[in-house]
């Protein structure tokens, strides 16, 4: 989120170029919102105030190698983006890109994110 009306962050995935929310596996020593908060430094560049309670989850197909993956289940924090980095970590793997709820929602690959997406529109879209 930013400004005074909703837009959704995405970002490339480094595999496929797909568009996808920040995320990452589970880390020692963060609590799940935490780690969605460096998660989104690292592969979006931004910062902000996570919340603590996830809005919802996800399972998605991840590809390992050619011939392996494995079924990931992604827990949802929203964060309430205070500063955007011109430079950042993943910023020459990843695009970063800013949406209305309704263009997110359309171009994520997984239902469920989707509907989690118009969902938290409904809930929060004039935050």
């Amino acid at each position: 989120m930013r400004k005074s009306h909703l837009e959704i962050a995405l970002v490339t995935s480094r595999g496929t170029g797909r568009f996808v929310i920040p995320k990452g596996w589970p880390e020692p020593g963060f609590q799940p919102f935490e780690a969605a908060a460096k998660e989104a430094e690292e592969e979006a560049g931004l910062i902000g105030e996570i919340a603590q309670t996830a809005i919802g989850s996800y399972g998605y197909l991840k590809r390992l190698h050619l011939f392996a993956s494995i079924t990931c289940r992604v827990s949802v924090f929203p964060l309430r983006v205070t500063d955007e980095l011109a430079s950042w970590d993943e910023g020459a793997e990843r695009q970063r890109v800013w949406m209305s709820p309704q263009q997110a929602a359309s171009s994520v690959a997984e239902h469920e994110l989707e509907q989690i997406i118009l969902e938290f529109e409904r809930d929060f879209g004039s935050a």
